[in-house]
């Protein structure tokens, strides 16, 4: 029984540190667990997961991103009368504060602006951080005054498009990619509200 309880208080532990656990019964039928076997006679029994390769080093870099993007998002906000943290829960959820991403739809730059939408509210190099974030602003501005400050709704069209917003009468898209994407935004929200 004392064996089971320390095989059980393993199988919690263990995997939370992730390390793989091993088992040993010897000849005289006692059992052994450990995360670090000392001879091949211990069988692997718990495979854990390992982390996603660079997860500390990505959250790290998207840190350091957000603090150095932040006072040219709140100027953007400012001068078009969002709220600094919405517009910080858009690039996250669109870039993850990375001012080189581009998308497989040729969306650039840390508010993933499609050259239209860019150029429409003056971006001239979407690459370039503080012309893509007042231009991805200014454009997430439009749309609240579009859809009367339904904020599902705009964020429904940033992701999707205006017009797919409004063919569904204006209703979330019943895309899986666009629903999603409004409840990841909307919920970067509301944590930084937290």
């Amino acid at each position: 029984m004392k064996f089971l309880l320390v095989f059980l208080s393993l199988l919690f532990v263990i995997p939370a540190a992730l390390a793989d656990i091993y088992k040993y019964t010897a000849a005289d039928g006692s059992v052994y667990y450990t995360d670090e076997p000392n001879h091949k006679k211990y069988k692997l029994i718990i495979r854990s997961k390992p982390k996603p390769k660079g997860y500390a080093i990505a959250f790290k870099h998207l840190q350091k991103n957000k603090k150095k993007y932040t006072p040219i998002i709140a100027a953007a906000a400012k001068k078009y009368g969002l709220d600094p943290k919405l517009v910080h829960a858009v690039i996250h959820a669109e870039s993850a504060y990375d001012a080189k991403a581009i998308s497989s739809a040729g969306a650039v730059g840390l508010m993933q602006l499609m050259p239209a939408t860019a150029l429409q509210y003056g971006a001239t190099n979407r690459k370039d951080p503080k012309q893509n974030i007042f231009a991805g602003t200014r454009y997430l501005k439009y749309l609240i005054g579009l859809f009367d400050d339904n904020l599902k709704l705009s964020i429904a069209a940033y992701n999707a498009g205006e017009n797919a917003v409004k063919k569904y009468h204006n209703q979330i898209p019943p895309y899986p990619e666009t629903q999603k994407y409004v409840k990841h935004v909307l919920s970067l929200y509301k944590k930084s509200h937290g």
